[in-house]
């Protein structure tokens, strides 16, 4: 069986699995690239990613570039002398590296290709109410998460799941699509699909997974309680949604559990808050058909300068009464 010699690009803990996974199997990562350590947390303290400790553990040889570009990076690229190139959670790569190792690089996305293309694949799947997901492999090539695929894997996506759990599962199920991918290029047998071909036997439309702002988070009640339902789990457990009360609108509350509910008082308007019995349930949209008489109940909130709490927990410690959130 053929052997070949891969350089690694990643960041997060996720990248890190990855090439846990990676240095198990029969080929030889013969160097590493990650992010530049950087100050992080209110004591300015100098953090090293997820990779670089892995990588400093293993023995293997390590580069920090802050340029990509630089000569002094892509000549120890060249002296690597890579015959695969496997990118997992890192930024976005100019053609000089990418195209540098003789088969071309190999990039693991969080999404089932071609939907859900962009930065922030997992939350963007979630909140547009999607039920299943997955991880895509695939050639990089210059245009952002469009090359041709190499391997997917299903996931499906549970009614009350979170970002966290579901990228828990698509990291399992992404480790081991990779080490079968990179396996099968090595082998001769690997067979590249262009997106093209997928996208035209779709019949929805394709979304776009582009990168999260505070803006995103935001909750506006006057969307639909299943909408908000979707936006709060695909934002949780980070950086979680968040809405203010009227009374103090540059303090966000994070909402990060909610449920779908029968509307209790039967009339909450959008944003109203009504509290029976230790619970906590918020008028919403009525955007959804056959739905207007949801609401939505939360389940487990942070409120600010706090940890986060179960909404009984919360309601126990409040000193004033609330009566709404800012629409």
């Amino acid at each position: 069986m053929k052997k070949l010699r891969i350089v690694y690009l990643g960041t997060p803990e996720f990248a890190a699995t990855c090439l846990e996974t990676l240095l198990e199997g029969r080929h030889d990562v013969v160097g590493v690239v990650t992010a530049p350590d950087r100050e992080s947390g209110r004591g300015r303290i100098v953090t090293q990613s997820e990779v670089k400790t892995l990588a400093i553990e293993r023995g293997l040889p390590l580069a920090q570039p802050e340029r990509l570009r630089s000569e002094e990076f892509l000549d120890i690229l060249k002296g690597w002398n890579a015959d695969l190139g496997v990118v997992v959670a890192f930024r976005m790569l100019p053609e000089v590296v990418w195209s540098m190792p003789k088969m071309g690089t190999v990039n693991l996305h969080g999404s089932l290709l071609p939907q859900f293309r962009g930065a922030a694949p997992i939350q963007r799947a979630i909140m547009a109410g999607a039920t299943e997901s997955g991880a895509t492999t695939f050639l990089l090539t210059g245009a952002i998460d469009m090359g041709d695929m190499l391997g997917r894997v299903v996931v499906p996506i549970g009614p009350n799941e979170n970002a966290g759990s579901l990228h828990d599962r698509i990291l399992e199920g992404g480790k081991n699509l990779l080490s079968k991918t990179v396996d099968d290029l090595a082998d001769g047998v690997s067979q590249a699909i262009p997106q093209s071909d997928v996208i035209s036997k779709l019949h929805v439309d394709i979304l776009d997974a582009h990168k999260l702002f505070k803006e995103d988070r935001r909750i506006s009640w006057l969307r639909s309680a299943v909408d908000l339902h979707n936006h709060i789990r695909g934002l949780a457990p980070y950086p979680g949604a968040f809405t203010t009360f009227p009374e103090a609108p540059k303090s966000p509350v994070k909402i990060l559990e909610a449920r779908v509910v029968q509307d209790r008082s039967g009339e909450l308007a959008a944003g109203e808050i009504s509290i029976h019995e230790g619970h906590l349930f918020v008028g919403c949209g009525k955007s959804v058909p056959n739905l207007e008489n949801t609401t939505l109940e939360i389940l487990r909130i942070q409120p600010p300068g706090k940890g986060v709490m179960d909404t009984g927990a919360f309601l126990r410690g409040l000193r004033e009464e609330i009566s709404r959130f800012t629409v």
